[in-house]
């Protein structure tokens, strides 16, 4: 289980410089490890920044632990065997196994330049190739990549979901399955559009930008019902090709300017600059921005051509004479 260097404070001593157990432990932990004072603001998340209380010429090992330097109140340096005492404790061998076979933890970090996808591609290939692993060893993955595949998993189930949920609530405002069919339809590519802005932008596909996906599915359907509602209220007092175009037109300003607030709205999260931790949502921010700015002519253009041309085969089917 691990080897461990345990130091145990005289009270009694510490408390005849003016040091308290506290004091003490700060001392030791700021000399071996540092402190973080501050934090950077990097790409993707915040970087602490790691300030030594003194020069680390070389490691400091078990046998001159004893002698780390403590500060009192008064401006002395004592070493650290003066108010305390080190001592060593062996590990315990430990052995872990699951369904009676021995299991071995592997652990890592990704450096630099990076992402997860690719390292664990990388890594997959490796372990993979013929004669690298021992006969009778086998390995899984988990850690990080794999809760980010739960998390997938449960966001395409949610994004699916979303999808049904807008088709059965569309066929019952509309009782028309060519209307319902087009405008989920319309979402779907909006949707499609993430991954053309996550790639212009360099950011990876993360939890993050798949919430971005499901709510598009959303806003992209509102865009849509803005124009569909208007166009089944013009039909009926107009011809239905005059309908569909005038509620485009109708509907062209409204549509326009809340995507272009939506848009403007988003930008300072989808550009990263407040500097207050967005990069986080960045992906969603960037997901969104995307979606809309296809779903626009998708709504004002794309969609009106094919109600249009439902309406035509409507036309060329036979009329029933009574």
């Amino acid at each position: 289980a691990g080897d461990a260097l345990e130091i145990h404070v005289n009270p009694v001593a510490a408390a005849s410089f003016g040091l308290s157990v506290a004091d003490i432990t700060g001392q030791v932990s700021k000399f071996l490890q540092g402190d973080v004072v501050t934090k950077y603001v990097g790409r993707q998340s915040e970087i602490g920044v790691r300030l030594w209380a003194g020069a680390k010429n070389e490691e400091v090992r078990r046998n001159r632990l004893k002698d780390v330097p403590i500060r009192t109140p008064q401006g002395r340096l004592i070493p650290l065997s003066t108010v305390a005492k080190v001592v060593f404790q062996g590990g315990q061998p430990q052995l872990t196994r699951s369904n009676l076979a021995q299991v071995v933890a592997v652990t890592a970090q990704i450096g630099g330049g990076h992402d997860l996808g690719s390292t664990i591609a990388a890594v997959k290939t490796r372990l993979e190739t013929p004669g690298f692993l021992p006969r009778g060893v086998s390995y899984t993955i988990g850690g990080a990549y794999k809760q980010q595949q739960m998390a997938a998993q449960g966001m395409i189930k949610v994004f699916g979901a979303a999808i049904i949920a807008e088709l059965i609530l569309l066929l019952f405002l509309y009782e028309s399955l060519w209307i319902a069919l087009i405008v989920v339809g319309s979402s779907v590519v909006a949707v499609g559009a993430v991954f053309t802005g996550l790639w212009i932008a360099g950011v990876e596909l993360n939890i993050t930008a798949m919430m971005g996906m499901v709510m598009i599915v959303g806003i992209a359907t509102e865009m849509s019902i803005f124009l569909v509602s208007e166009y089944q209220l013009l039909r009926q007092s107009m011809p239905d090709t005059k309908a569909i175009f005038e509620a485009a037109i109708n509907r062209l300003r409204p549509i326009t300017m809340s995507t272009l607030a939506m848009i403007l709205a988003l930008l300072p999260l989808a550009a990263a600059i407040s500097g207050s931790g967005d990069q986080m949502l960045q992906p969603l921010a960037l997901a969104i921005i995307s979606g809309t700015i296809i779903q626009l002519p998708m709504v004002l253009f794309v969609m009106p051509v094919l109600i249009r041309m439902t309406m035509r085969k409507r036309r060329t089917e036979p009329k029933e004479i009574t």
